[in-house]
């Protein structure tokens, strides 16, 4: 029989989930003792590893000072601020500030409504569709899966919330189009720098540049989705820096804590601010409850320093470089079909012929973690991932497709 927690993305009917107990590292353990290399990062998140005792500390400490308090006028509290300041000070932003949220799904819903809300503040009311991208995640929320371009992601949940424009993904003619055609329409565009969970699929060269251009032409603002990019996971703090693009809004979760504690945020540039912060009697009427939650924000800033003081960002190229090799290896030896990536994600394409979950089983019963995402392997390891550890991980790949 199912237990009494109905997990996410699983069916069900099931009953047989693997218990995990501890991690270390790279390592996870379940309640058999079993090991297992975290070849995903949980969940694209736990950028330092697993077991940081510093974090756990930085909440405890927190917790016994000053646990919980909301952040709506005329509150706030000393981590919300420092984690806001250090994200702020890293964001690729003009004149950023921090918008504070509870997860990747929230910073998305938030991010659209900033944008939405900046174009009627300019006087321009009737600029609210937004333009994404097919292969896109965004979140499960009814904002960001509208806005996601993952058909079975929403199939069932109902109608759509409007004005969300779909393009092919590398196609930049016809964003262009859209523009041309309804630009005065048009709140945003939002793109991730690599989509990550519609499969890992890296830009074409020029394309987020392209977007930038045109948002700049039609007077739309440029989202860039960071929730899975940010904090070093393609080399650089923030993805779109890896292509030297400036956007007006950045969300980001995820890797700002390693998952530690739950965690999101929309950083704001000067388009954005200039319009919230022209009438001092106009009141940002969005938040959460936990928007700025004390605790979470301490683990935030225990992460970040981690990051920066062990030059994780800058380790992010050489996992790449191996666990790319080792990827494109197979390729070349026809086990798959193709291998996608950027700084530290990656992909392997599977033949049609292979069943990437039953691929995954078996990688599990070798002691290593990946996913499987739309016929393909994907992989997302901690950036203090070893080199033996990154070799494990393909070899396991290789045994289980063999």
């Amino acid at each position: 029989m199912p237990s009494a927690f109905l997990h996410p993305f699983a069916p069900p009917t099931r009953s047989d989930f693997i218990t995990l107990v501890r991690g270390e590292g790279s390592t996870v353990y379940d309640d058999q003792g079993r090991g297992y290399l975290d070849a995903m990062a949980s969940l694209w998140y736990c950028n330092v590893g697993h077991g940081r005792t510093e974090i756990a500390d930085a909440v405890s400490a927190q917790m016994r000072a000053l646990a919980t308090y909301n952040t709506f006028d005329p509150w706030t509290n000393e981590p919300a601020e420092a984690v806001a300041a250090l994200v702020a000070e890293r964001a690729p932003v003009d004149a950023p500030r921090v918008f504070l949220t509870n997860s990747g799904s929230e910073a998305v819903d938030s991010a659209i409504k900033i944008a939405r809300i900046t174009q009627h503040l300019r006087g321009r009311p009737d600029k609210q569709l937004v333009i994404t991208r097919e292969h896109a995640y965004h979140g499960v929320t009814y904002g960001g899966m509208a806005a996601q371009g993952l058909a079975p992601n929403q199939a069932g949940f109902g109608p759509m919330v409007p004005g969300f424009l779909h393009v092919p993904h590398h196609d930049l003619e016809a964003v262009a189009r859209l523009l041309t055609e309804r630009g005065d329409e048009v709140a945003a565009v939002i793109a991730e720098p690599v989509q990550g969970a519609g499969g890992v699929h890296p830009p074409v060269p020029g394309y987020l540049e392209g977007l930038r251009r045109l948002c700049d032409q039609h007077d739309a603002l440029l989202i860039a989705d960071e929730v899975i990019c940010g904090f070093g996971r393609l080399g650089t703090w923030f993805g779109v820096e890896r292509y030297g693009v400036r956007p007006d809004l950045l969300t980001f979760a995820k890797a700002v804590t390693s998952g530690y504690l739950p965690l999101g945020g929309v950083v704001v540039g000067r388009a954005v601010r200039d319009a919230l912060e022209a009438d001092p009697a106009f009141v940002l009427r969005h938040g959460h409850t936990y928007s700025g939650h004390p605790t979470a924000c301490a683990a935030g800033v225990a992460n970040l320093a981690i990051i920066e003081r062990e030059g994780l960002v800058e380790r992010a190229e050489g996992i790449g470089a191996r666990l790319g090799a080792g990827l494109r290896a197979l390729a070349a030896d026809g086990e798959v079909a193709e291998v996608r990536g950027e700084g530290a994600v990656w992909a392997a394409q599977l033949h049609p012929d292979r069943d990437a979950n039953a691929v995954r089983d078996r990688m599990l019963e070798l002691g290593v973690v990946a996913r499987p995402l739309w016929g393909a392997m994907a992989f997302c390891p901690p950036l203090v991932m070893t080199d033996d550890e990154l070799d494990r991980c393909v070899d396991a790949l290789a045994t289980a497709l063999r």
